[in-house]
């Protein structure tokens, strides 16, 4: 009968997912598709019911298409859900310290550099010292007395004799001492971790004034 292929056509249209996609109001559901079939049942002729077996397939294709779009929707939840708590377990790597992994910077066209340089303690007397690609020592700042934290230098590129270095990148280190005479380093690329946001799918870290993607750091440790 005409309500039977009507049935059938809308199971089919229903796809795997059992949800329609967007608000196509040409595409039944599977709300549409249980009235039909309350209404076939309704209008069948008593001297010639329905096929009892035939009934038993629809409605067990029903089931089946509930069951699937419970499912479906349930995995999108869980998904959702793990997507939430692993953002949020970032949140315990404030006050960690994060290590980027860079140790150098990139010297071009004789342009002056600005680089943050993370002091645990209170700095009393010390220099950064500045190498090139061959390990060479090359260059040098004097620190003065520093507040523990971060503090941002700048090197020009030049030595002494204001001849610009050749373009490339050079690794920072940081020797001093504290204002009890005790010797320590520091190193360009590791810093506290101040702060968390969420800018879409990945957590960014705020070291200093900057945030940076958490994909950018290789190692999370206590300080």
């Amino acid at each position: 009968m005409a309500v039977d292929t009507t049935i059938s056509s809308a199971f089919n249209s229903l796809g795997t997912t059992g949800e329609n996609v967007g608000e196509d109001k040409s595409i039944l559901n599977k709300d549409d598709f249980l009235k039909l079939l309350l209404v076939q049942l309704q209008n069948q002729d008593p001297t010639n019911p329905q096929d009892t077996d035939k009934i038993l397939q629809q409605t067990s294709e029903l089931a089946t298409l509930e069951a699937s779009t419970n499912t479906n929707k349930a995995l999108e939840n869980l998904s959702s859900s793990l997507t939430s708590s692993a953002q949020y377990s970032t949140l315990t790597s404030i006050g960690k310290m994060a290590d980027t992994g860079l140790t150098e910077v990139t010297l071009e066209s004789g342009t002056p550099i600005d680089f943050p340089i993370y002091f645990p303690e209170d700095v009393d007397s010390g220099e950064i010292r500045i190498f090139n690609d061959q390990g060479i020592l090359i260059d040098s700042l004097a620190l003065n007395p520093t507040t523990k934290g971060t503090s941002t230098f700048t090197w020009d590129g030049k030595n002494k004799s204001g001849v610009p270095y050749a373009d490339g990148d050079y690794r920072i280190e940081a020797s001093y001492q504290t204002p009890s005479g005790e010797n320590r380093s520091a190193q360009y690329g590791i810093y506290p971790i101040e702060a968390v946001r969420f800018d879409g799918s990945e957590a960014e870290f705020r070291i200093g004034d900057t945030y940076i993607p958490m994909s950018s750091v290789r190692e999370i440790y206590n300080p």
